[in-house]
């Protein structure tokens, strides 16, 4: 899933083919930073028409989408390490390029229908339109009969909140029904959790993992675009077809037999049906000594899925260090998308061209950039491109249990996830702003380029925990998550804006995710290109070891296993 609402889509690009050939109508990459005192940290070799051409490559139909297990894949993997090996880096994982990643495909049945009762009248409920459901369990059927619909709000066991949605009650056997994001998010309350800058607990994977914790039967999420921060559609699309997971043996996090969602008009109906109005549900569920609600109804579903255990790849490439090859700096992005969604009418590729073709791209030129600088890197570099991110980032969570460089070796991981191809930006706009002092070697040269640093505008939609750098983070390795921000130079905040909401409503996780010439303004894709390559040039070069700011719930992990080094933190 995971799940950024880019500024993107604004605007014009170029292809080109490699580098020294012609370049037919590129974008040229901005000169701004050059006449700035860090212009030493940035590169010649971070090329627009290059960029353009492995995204053109990447996102188009040949590549089906890029879904796990598909020849998709084997396509994307194959094109990946062929570029790694043209720039020079060396396999990543022992003698290999690839780093296997087990996996159960799932695939439900979308002729299932949930049936509810209530007040002696059953209606069922239709899979894309009414609901979505899905199984983690492994299991080619599972059935859930006559389940008590309980209501616990937002699902939420936070013992330091001082907030517990499950007290008092055994959940065996139940199907709880809660609201997505946080409680202070709806009511706009700074006091409870972060109000409206979303926390772990709003992400639908820590409700569907709490609700499992509990034992119950069956976890359904209510949908609302605000507070999901996108739309039913995108739903659908994500929960249709092929899901993946690791196996129950690589992943330790429990697992409830049926999770999904009901729209905003199902839940609707189903709260009148127990003399409920939702609207208020939303403001009492976010009081202080909430109480489980029953919804007066029974769920009942016969769920079937098709079970296939497959694994999937993640590619890594290594720039050994001249002097430190121990240690390492990590870029990252995920390769995965959607796939071909067989039986559509009509274009039934996600193509995921910005969602992350751009973020593959990206992690290459930043790649190429660094074999070809003057001295070259003290530490090794790595370059890791990842599965599964749409499935709830397996690929970079088995990548961390199984780490090609020890993760108190890594001194910082970089993530590139998902690109602006909007124009260039006066801003940079850091997820988790605030987070680490990866931050503090950013900062300047975002300042090379007249740009400024500052979080992300929409604090609710939890982008943090929705992209590969959050496994790092939960086991201590700080993270940068940047990008370009939303003040572009031609047209202002409203237009960055207007790119990013057009984006959200028209292609993210749909077909129309497509690399587009025409219209794909990459000069300032080509800037956010070269920050990120500055960050790791100066890790690289030096001895620093970033930590998180004081006060971060990360910081703990990183002190843990830094506290035998010299230095343990930063300069």
């Amino acid at each position: 899933m995971p799940r950024k609402l880019l500024l993107c889509l604004a605007a014009a690009a170029a292809l080109s083919a490699c580098k020294g050939e012609d370049t037919p109508a590129a974008a040229p990459a901005t000169d701004t930073a050059a006449a700035k005192p860090a212009a030493h940290q940035f590169s010649p070799e971070i090329n627009a028409g290059d960029f353009a051409e492995m995204v053109k490559t990447l996102a188009s139909d040949e590549f089906e989408g890029r879904a796990p297990g598909s020849k998709g894949e084997e396509l994307t993997v194959n094109y990946i390490r062929d570029q790694m090996q043209r720039i020079g880096l060396q396999p990543g994982n022992g003698d290999s390029w690839f780093q296997d990643v087990p996996m159960t495909e799932t695939t439900a049945d979308e002729s299932t229908v949930l049936k509810i009762t209530q007040g002696g009248k059953t209606t069922e409920l239709k899979f894309g339109t009414d609901m979505v459901v899905g199984t983690r369990t492994g299991q080619a059927e599972v059935k859930v009969d006559a389940s008590d619909l309980v209501f616990v709000g937002y699902g939420v066991d936070a013992p330091e909140q001082k907030w517990n949605d499950y007290a008092g009650q055994d959940w065996k056997g139940k199907t709880v029904v809660m609201f997505i994001n946080d409680p202070g998010f709806h009511v706009d309350d700074a006091k409870l959790f972060d109000g409206k800058r979303m926390t772990y607990y709003g992400r639908w994977t820590y409700k569907f993992e709490e609700a499992a914790r509990k034992g119950a039967a069956a976890a359904l999420i209510v949908h609302d675009t605000a507070g999901a921060s996108y739309g039913w559609d995108v739903v659908k699309n994500s929960w249709a077809g092929p899901q993946y997971d690791l196996p129950a043996k690589d992943d330790p996090e429990a697992r409830i037999p049926v999770q999904g969602w009901l729209s905003a008009d199902a839940a609707k109906a189903l709260f009148a049906g127990a003399g409920l109005d939702l609207a208020q549900a939303y403001k009492d569920a976010s009081k202080r000594g909430f109480k489980p609600v029953p919804l007066k109804a029974t769920a009942a579903v016969d769920l079937k899925s098709q079970i296939a255990q497959k694994q999937s790849r993640n590619v890594v490439g290594v720039l050994p260090g001249s002097k430190r090859a121990d240690e390492a700096v990590l870029y990252m992005a995920h390769w995965d998308h959607l796939g071909k969604h067989e039986g559509e009418t009509g274009d039934n590729i996600y193509n995921g061209a910005v969602d992350n073709a751009t973020g593959v791209a990206g992690i290459l030129e930043v790649a190429e950039a660094m074999a070809h600088q003057e001295p070259k890197p003290e530490r090794s570099v790595v370059f890791l491109a990842v599965t599964l991110e749409e499935s709830g980032l397996l690929g970079s969570k088995y990548y961390v249990a199984h780490p090609t460089f020890p993760l108190d070796k890594i001194a910082g991981v970089i993530n590139i996830d998902a690109m602006s191809v909007a124009g260039r930006a006066k801003d940079v706009t850091v997820t988790g702003f605030g987070s680490s002092e990866l931050e503090d070697i950013l900062k300047p040269l975002a300042a090379a380029q007249d740009r400024t640093l500052h979080g992300e505008t929409s604090v609710q939609s939890g982008f943090y925990f929705r992209s590969d750098h959050f496994n790092f983070a939960k086991a201590g390795v700080p993270a940068l998550y940047a990008d370009g921000g939303e003040d572009l130079r031609e047209g202002g905040v409203d237009a960055g804006r207007k790119a990013a909401a057009d984006y959200g409503a028209n292609r993210y996780h749909g077909p129309k995710d497509e690399f587009d010439a025409a219209t794909w303004k990459l000069d300032g894709t080509v800037e956010d290109l070269q920050l990120m390559y500055g960050v790791g040039k100066e890790l690289a070069g030096g001895d620093r070891w970033p930590n998180w700011y004081e006060g971060n719930p990360f910081k703990a992990a990183r002190d843990a296993m830094m506290k035998d080094k010299a230095p343990a933190a930063a300069e």
